[in-house]
């Protein structure tokens, strides 16, 4: 997944990253030993909920936002 090597290169020139991703790719997220991943319980192809749930889509950019805050390297968490 290039999203993960982007991650990689962004944090290697100490620019902090987060990877929204749906929980269907946990498995393949935590091989790929990312910065830090927020987990949705989102269907494929919309990590961040349905078009127009503004609501949720901010709620989860936000839950996001905080890990970013408090996270170090190699969190991967759930969005609850």
């Amino acid at each position: 997944m290039s999203v993960g090597h982007v991650a990689r290169a962004l944090e290697e020139a100490k620019i902090a990253t987060i990877i929204i991703a749906v929980k269907a790719f946990e498995t393949r997220m935590r091989m790929m030993s990312l910065p830090r991943v927020l987990l949705t319980p989102q269907l494929l192809g919309r990590p961040l909920g349905s078009p127009f749930d503004e609501k949720l889509q901010i709620r989860i950019l936000n839950a996001a936002l905080q890990l970013l805050e408090k996270a170090d390297r190699k969190t991967i968490q759930d969005y609850c």
